[in-house]
């Protein structure tokens, strides 16, 4: 076996330096493997967090064949229109299932092969320390919510396209090595780029920037940008704007970001986008304390000193652009790079996510690419200046850097194991974050902690008093530890927050009429039908209701209107059936539609169930059939005492003696009513 020195000896030169190339590219993508994974490594226990029901676990677009055809044809078939995105969200819930290991998996894979096609980028066009930058990116904690959020695949995977497809442009120009590109050539690598532009549009829109990074790559090498630059760009700014048009309706008026919350005006916009800039910068530069939701700054248009945020940005970027003839043409088109790609996304876009912060850390996945190079190379440019005698410098400082971001990454994605612990390292780092507050608090109820859960709902109160959903929740956690005025107090806050809140007005009604106070209950229960006719819930809650005061017509009424919504439903079903059984002819009484409807209830049961045979022994007496009614009595007090019933065998019986007796069940014979589920 020949050595690798003696087989590059044996071939010519070229064949040697393209095996040393190829040998060199391999070390480099296992070295980015191997530290992101190392970073990462505490992902593999980790679990699903928020969104990411909407994306994958509850996401019945990726259970079937149709599914996947509708991902790309039925833009509501998804939560965001993202195809691409979902298409591989499907193949991997078809792989593993919903395993969230695997799901982690493919975001730490693709961040690595992001971060190897990122140092293709730069070394292609030649930026001082391409693989210090490049590793600086696959390590960087500031990408942790990019990575670490499996909903946020849509980023990484992005980021892949637009990275592959800027290094396939770069060939169309001939820019990445001065060499000339044969015609037909440039032509093919055109068209690829075009396609893997289109690829990362369908899997995140806000690569909807990749025309400007081109022409600032063209200009930034070139200094100029004419025609033969700029028309092939044209048509892709076209796709771009398109794609980010319909992204920003489907926001909108699909994931609701509208209100007072989104309608930010103008100029408060670019206060915001003022300070987003230099809040994104600071975390790329000094990445300490990064959340998952930041605080959400008070826009003041009056304050004067909010006007230093874009004011500064400006002076800035005319700073980089007065000092290009000594710093070169580089620093400017990073930074204008960067305001395009992050502080101008918070200034056009209308982001669901601005309801609790105006800056995220995913929101600066692509912008960082600009801004780690240049921070990077101008390092780099300096020890190179600088460094006589001291030639590891270099290599030390930047061990050094990849190890404490390495490590802060690391240290930062335990933050995403589940969702008790992204809350409650948010509350840690941003207190007032009420989302965070309310959000635990529903999963701290869900276990059962609701003493813990009614003091994060009070907290959440606290930042913020106009959460109906809040006062909504709280209120039926009070009601379930027994206060049940001060749940009514809760949901009639709710109501006055928002008086056209469903859940609040159900609640609200179901309370009062348990309380005895029977007609403001109907009241809320009916506010709660007029927004949302077709609650199964409401009708039958207004039919008890109308039951209790006697309206027995109004109680029918609505429990028609029940099994209009939902014909299969025992509950429906055998509590009509036990009104129509036990009035009388002249208030609605139909005794033998009650034994339809009760024979319906006990086969959607089996003949298994207690209670739905009792009411059919009610509607058999009171259609004379008292032979019926007694069997179907016996057998329903034998399934009440085997499923641990005894009151209900006991009222049972007692009805049983009437039927024995020749004699049908009324309320006014006897105390004890018809049982129902």
């Amino acid at each position: 076996m020949i050595s690798l020195k003696q087989y590059l000896a044996a071939n010519d030169g070229t064949d040697g330096a393209k095996a040393m190339h190829a040998a060199k590219q391999w070390v480099i993508a296992v070295g980015f493997l191997a530290v992101t994974f190392l970073a990462y490594q505490p992902m593999w226990h980790a679990s699903f967090i928020w969104d990411d029901d909407d994306y994958v676990t509850n996401n019945k677009a990726l259970r079937t064949a149709d599914g996947l055809r509708q991902i790309w044809v039925n833009p509501d078939a998804t939560v965001q229109y993202y195809p691409l995105t979902f298409t591989v969200f499907w193949v991997e819930y078809h792989l593993w299932g919903l395993h969230a290991s695997g799901f982690h998996l493919v975001n730490v894979l693709l961040q690595a092969a992001n971060a190897f096609l990122f140092w293709k980028l730069l070394s292609r066009l030649r930026v001082p320390g391409a693989w210090w930058a490049a590793a600086m990116f696959a390590l960087h904690p500031v990408h942790v919510m990019s990575v670490a959020w499996i909903t946020e695949l849509k980023n990484v995977l992005s980021g892949l396209c637009f990275l592959a497809a800027l290094l396939a442009y770069l060939r169309f120009c001939g820019l990445e090595d001065g060499s000339t590109v044969p015609q037909t050539n440039r032509k093919l690598f055109y068209a690829l780029a075009v396609g893997l532009y289109f690829f990362a549009l369908l899997s995140k829109t806000s690569t909807s920037i990749f025309p400007v990074a081109i022409l600032l790559i063209l200009w930034w090498k070139k200094g100029r940008i004419g025609r033969k630059e700029l028309v092939p760009v044209l048509p892709l700014f076209l796709v771009g704007i398109l794609f980010g048009v319909f992204t920003l309706w489907l926001e909108k008026y699909k994931k609701g970001a509208y209100g007072q919350e989104f309608a930010l005006p103008f100029l408060d916009r670019v206060l915001v986008a003022g300070h987003s800039f230099w809040f994104g910068l600071s975390k790329l530069v000094w990445p300490t304390r990064l959340t998952f939701i930041y605080p959400r700054w008070n826009i003041d248009v009056a304050a004067a000193g909010q006007y230093l945020f874009p004011l500064g940005a400006i002076a800035l970027l005319a700073a980089s652009w007065w000092a290009r003839r000594w710093l070169g043409r580089a620093p400017f088109a990073a930074l204008v790079y960067y305001a395009v790609a992050f502080p101008a996304l918070v200034l056009i876009q209308v982001l669901y996510m601005m309801r609790y912060a105006f800056v995220s850390d995913h929101w600066q996945y692509l912008a960082s690419m600009s801004i780690i190079p240049l921070y990077v190379g101008g390092v780099v440019t300096a020890l190179d200046r600088f460094e006589v005698g001291f030639p590891q410098m270099r290599v030390t400082l930047g061990a050094v850097v990849l190890a404490v971001l390495g490590l802060l990454t690391w240290r930062q994605v335990h933050a995403y194991q589940n969702l008790e612990t992204l809350w409650r390292d948010t509350l840690a780092k941003n207190p007032q974050c009420w989302i965070a507050d309310h959000n635990l608090a529903n999963l701290l109820a869900q276990r059962g902690d609701m003493q813990d859960a009614i003091v994060h709902w009070e907290h959440a109160l606290e930042s913020n008093p106009q959460l109906p959903e809040v006062y909504n929740n709280l209120g039926t956690a009070l009601f379930k530890t027994g206060r049940i005025q001060d749940a009514i107090n809760q949901w009639e806050q709710a109501v006055r927050v928002d008086p056209g809140y469903f859940g609040a007005h159900f609640n609200l009604g179901v309370a009062l009429v348990q309380i005895g106070r029977v007609g403001e209950g109907i009241e809320h229960l009916e506010e709660a039908l007029r927004i949302d006719p077709n609650s199964f819930e409401a009708h039958l809650s207004v039919s008890a209701a109308f039951a209790r005061l006697g309206k027995w017509r109004g109680s029918i009424q609505h429990l028609e209107k029940a099994l209009q919504i939902k014909p299969d439903s025992v509950v429906a079903e055998s509590r009509l059936a036990a009104l129509l059984a036990t009035l009388p002819q002249a208030e609605g009484g139909d005794a033998p539609r009650a034994i339809v409807l009760a024979q319906q209830a006990c086969k959607l049961t089996d003949n298994q169930a207690a209670a739905p045979l009792d009411t059919l022994a009610v509607a058999y007496a009171a259609a004379g059939r008292f032979d019926d009614a007694v069997l179907t009595a016996q057998k329903a007090v034998q399934l009440a005492r085997a499923a641990s019933q005894p009151r209900l065998a006991r009222e049972i019986e007692e009805r049983l003696k009437l039927y024995r007796s020749g004699s049908a069940f009324h309320p006014s014979t006897a105390a004890i009513s018809p049982g129902n589920p």
